[in-house]
């Protein structure tokens, strides 16, 4: 095929619209499953934090009868950027099953892409061959696809998970791919007011990389210097809008440097020097080792995350939290959101709710799911839910190798 034979792909929509987003992320951390509408009632909740530019969800646990597969949801301009992604999956991968995502008209849903999924396996041969584990061999087809062909977009690329994005408002995004439908035992929702960035459908979030999906409200200033440390590692950042960085950084922290995700989330949001100068000598030493060695890595301006992944999610307000994110607790469904409100659209009768502080994750832990962190510094026991609610933990602390 030739390659620049048509003028390149660009996104639409070079202007600035100031405002903000509305997020959020839920987890029944007994394994069970939730529907989708769960998910879809509590971004409705928060339609006024959008403005139709950008909607989007993610579910973990969705494609049970592929429990091994990798699934790609593909974004195409057109049928020739199609074509150039589905010669890649052919080179690169054993294609078990190829798809359009199921859609359904909605009012308000206009000019989508060819929206196809993809259920991938890997050969053994050629992972052997390339000296790479599956996970580094994924990272490495998704940044190719999205930096060299033209016109084709990596929504997802995690097992037994999807993202499912767009251009419109989250309850439209949502009805559009019959969000609805699927059920998941982890959700994450997003309802975007673009800022610095084009509304266009690869630019919504969730933002992916594996089984790591972002949503974000907020801004991230430190875009340009997280973008080129980030380069150094092969990462490629190519959709357009500064919360890309976030799912990178977490998967080279999480997954390539194996650090407990307390730590990764030191490194984004790391506590002010004035900070570190009054805590104790031993968790001083490890804040300043943390800021030494991951400055660059270290996010800048107000943001509010929710990160999904198979096993679990954490939510992360920035260093002095100037984004909303509240928390609240029903039995073993742990659930965030920017407002309180889209909480109790979805939990009638919580146990607690709160305000998490500034730069302190509220974590989520799937029972039964393999957890995809290398190491806990405060590791869940017996039956005690993992979610972490600000408070200071008695257990003792464990050595991380």
């Amino acid at each position: 095929m030739e390659y620049g034979s048509r003028p390149a792909y660009s996104a639409e929509s070079p202007f600035k619209i100031h405002g903000g987003c509305g997020l959020m992320g839920i987890c029944d951390e007994s394994g069970s499953l939730m529907s989708g509408e769960l998910a879809i009632r509590a971004m409705a909740a928060q339609h006024d934090r959008g403005n139709g530019l950008g909607g989007g969800f993610a579910g973990y646990g969705i494609y049970p009868e592929f429990p091994d597969h990798f699934c790609f949801h593909m974004m195409y301009h057109d049928a020739q950027g199609k074509e150039a992604a589905e010669a890649v999956f052919d080179q690169y991968f054993v294609v078990d099953l190829a798809e359009p995502l199921p859609t359904r008209p909605v009012k308000g849903i206009v000019d989508a892409p060819l929206l196809w999924r993809y259920f991938l396996t890997l050969s053994e041969s050629r992972l052997e061959s390339m000296g790479m584990t599956p996970e580094d061999y994924i990272v490495h087809v998704v940044m190719f696809i999205n930096t060299t062909v033209d016109g084709a977009f990596v929504a997802s690329s995690g097992k037994n998970m999807g993202a499912f994005k767009g251009v419109g408002f989250p309850e439209e995004i949502g009805h559009y791919f019959l969000v609805e439908e699927y059920e998941g035992h982890t959700w994450v929702g997003h309802n975007r007011f673009p800022t610095n960035t084009p509304g266009w459908w690869g630019g919504a979030h969730p933002f992916t990389l594996i089984d790591w999906s972002i949503v974000h409200n907020g801004e991230i200033s430190s875009y340009g210097i997280n973008s080129r440390y980030l380069d150094a590692f092969g990462y490629k950042c190519t959709l357009g809008t500064d919360t890309e960085v976030v799912a990178y950084l977490f998967d080279l922290l999480l997954r390539c440097h194996k650090l407990p995700l307390e730590l990764a989330c030191k490194v984004l949001a790391s506590p002010l020097w004035s900070e570190i100068d009054r805590m104790p000598e031993d968790e001083q030493a490890v804040m300043q080792s943390l800021r030494a060695v991951y400055g660059p890595a270290m996010l800048n301006g107000p943001f509010a995350i929710v990160l999904g992944f198979n096993g679990g999610m954490v939510a992360l307000n920035d260093r002095i939290k100037l984004r909303p994110l509240a928390a609240a607790r029903q039995g073993s469904i742990l659930m965030v959101a920017s407002e309180e409100s889209a909480i109790r659209e979805v939990l009638t009768s919580p146990d607690e709710a709160w305000a998490p502080k500034a730069g302190e994750p509220v974590i989520a832990r799937v029972k039964g799911l393999d957890w995809p962190i290398h190491g806990d510094l405060y590791p869940p026991s017996g039956d005690e839910s993992c979610a972490a609610a600000d408070v200071k933990d008695s257990r003792e602390t464990v050595e991380v190798s």
